[in-house]
């Protein structure tokens, strides 16, 4: 569990690329307003239509970003690592949360009042330019993954899910197990399908031997197979 007294070596080591861009006095400003959270698994960090309060920052677990469409079905907008920050576009949209997120897994998060984020930005060129990059990238990713999940068939999609899943968390210590165990509503939730779906889809790739499922525990065998059926699936 982390406790207030690593706040400083968390602050240092973790959130490292932020906090270089600032001054001593602009420091001791996050520092005197950065709170530590544990959230357990599922647990909801904040919901739809809320107004937006905090910047967060993942110091770890795992945390998906999701939202509820038509009949309660949900799609998995987003899933972040450690250290990633989110929580803060509808503040500088001045709207209420579109989305919510919640813990994947159990999580320590941190949070910040946006409204010293704010301060900080107006004072901070490089504050500026730091979100401006990651609102950025973040809009990027949802331009893809918007063409993919419209335009790719079932098995490219959950393909693609499967790499992102890859590309965030990595492997196990055997070099094939995603360090991640998903169930296959959430991997349907993921790729923008039917449960049913995905777990056909699922079957057809362990016919194929591009992975081994085992409960949650999904081993990637052909990674260059699954990123050739999803660029072209």
């Amino acid at each position: 569990m982390l406790k207030k007294s690593t706040l400083e070596h968390v602050l240092n080591h973790d959130l490292s690329e932020l906090w270089s861009v600032l001054n001593s006095d602009e420091k001791r400003l996050i520092t005197d307003n950065f709170v530590i959270h544990n959230f357990k698994k599922n647990q909801i960090i904040y919901a739809e239509k809320e107004e937006p309060e905090y910047l967060w920052c993942l110091l770890k677990g795992k945390v998906k970003m999701y939202k509820k469409g038509i009949g309660e079905r949900v799609q998995i907008l987003r899933l972040y690592r450690p250290v990633q920050y989110f929580g803060y576009r509808a503040y500088f949209a001045k709207e209420l949360y579109v989305s919510s997120a919640a813990a994947f897994e159990a999580a320590i998060v941190g949070s910040v009042p946006l409204s010293i984020v704010e301060q900080l930005i107006r004072g901070n060129i490089e504050v500026a330019m730091f979100f401006i990059h990651e609102l950025s990238k973040n809009l990027g990713g949802s331009d893809t993954k918007i063409v993919n999940l419209t335009q790719k068939h079932i098995r490219g999609r959950l393909a693609e899910a499967l790499l992102i899943l890859l590309d965030n968390y990595g492997l196990e210590d055997d070099g094939s197990t995603l360090k991640i165990y998903m169930s296959r509503e959430d991997l349907a939730n993921l790729s923008n399908m039917t449960t049913s779906n995905a777990i056909r889809t699922l079957t057809s790739f362990v016919n194929e031997r591009l992975i081994i499922v085992d409960g949650r525990r999904i081993k990637i065998i052909n990674e260059p197979m699954l990123r050739k059926i999803s660029k072209f699936g």
